[in-house]
Parts: structure tokens; sequence; C-alpha cells
């Protein structure tokens, strides 16, 4: 047998699977593509201020209310929880300028995000929707953080699957004793 014959030339016995069929890659994304492109589309939703599958109604002896109009799934994002990003210091002057007036109401969430304490205020009144879902410790959202360019911003979504009609609920996390004796209702 010649070399040629022995190293795959025209002559040999052991033809390559692509000599006979094309090479065809996956068509498939991988995790980090897919990761990369959803992070894209929250990005994109919260840059322009796009809420979409919710509506606010009027229960009586409640208030406002925020409704699915459409069917979420585990994890899905939901809205942003929208305000002024505040530091710590900024936002305990503002809590304290708001206590002034009792017909202000609280709508100011700290967290954590890079060893540092920061707050949402979404006290002013606009027309978005994260600030009026109300509080439940059994709710079917819950807050995470998202990063835009190392500015973090509070989101909402699915702690499970959400039924079209459904009110849209999640846990407040406030426990205080002043807190539950001013509002009653953060027991439950």
């Amino acid at each position: 047998m010649s070399c040629e014959q022995r190293e795959g030339g025209e002559n040999s016995q052991n033809r390559k699977v692509t000599d006979f069929y094309p090479i065809r890659r996956s068509s498939r994304k991988s995790k980090t593509e897919l990761k990369w492109e959803q992070k894209k589309l929250i990005d994109d939703l919260i840059t322009n201020g796009i809420e979409e599958g919710m509506e606010v109604q009027h229960i009586e002896g409640k208030g406002r209310a925020v409704f699915a109009t459409q069917c979420f799934q585990k994890g899905d994002y939901i809205v942003e929880y929208h305000g002024d990003l505040l530091q710590i210091t900024d936002a305990k002057k503002r809590e304290a300028e708001y206590a002034q007036n009792p017909a202000t109401g609280c709508y100011m969430y700290y967290f954590q995000y890079l060893c540092k304490t920061y707050c949402v205020d979404a006290t002013k009144e606009t027309g978005r929707m994260g600030r009026l879902i109300n509080h439940s410790k059994n709710g079917n959202c819950q807050t995470k953080l998202h990063d835009i360019n190392g500015v973090p911003h509070l989101i909402l979504v699915a702690s499970r699957g959400i039924d079209k009609g459904e009110e849209l609920l999640y846990d407040y996390g406030d426990r205080s004793k002043a807190s539950i004796a001013a509002h009653p209702w953060l027991k439950y």
C-alpha cells in the first residue's frame, strides 16, 4: 500500500464521514448566549421604561393594586421598582422629610449592592407600576438586583407561575414592631 493510500488519499478505503456529508454546525445557543440575550432584553425594558403584561385596578378597602394581564413563568421579569437611586445618607434625609407629613406614603426600598447600602425612593407619584405592587408574605413576585453598566436596578421577577388576572404581590420584608404597629397588614 502506498503512502498516499495509508494517509487517506483518493484510493483509500478509510474515508471520513465529512467526505460524504457536509459539516453542520448546531444552531442551538449556549447557556452563556441565552443569559446574555435575556439580560440585554431586561436592560432594554428597564432603560426604555416598558411595563407590559400588567394593569392597575382599584380594590375597595385596599386601594390600587397591580394585576397580571398575561401569564408569567417562574423567573420571568415583571417590572422595575423605579424611583430615585440614593446612597443611604441622602435616603435617610428624605425619609426624615417624608415623616413630617403623615399623608406621604413610604415607597423607599433599601438594599445592599457591592458592600454599599442604597435606596430606591419611589415616593414620587409617576405612571410606573412597580411602586403599586402590594405586600404579601406569600407573594408571587420577589425582588432581585439587576446591574446595567455598574448601576443597580431593583426589579421584580415571578417567584412562581402567575396566571392572567392574578394580583401581583411581594413581601416587603419589613418586620419592625413600629412598622407593624403603623401598618398591621404587614403581618400577612
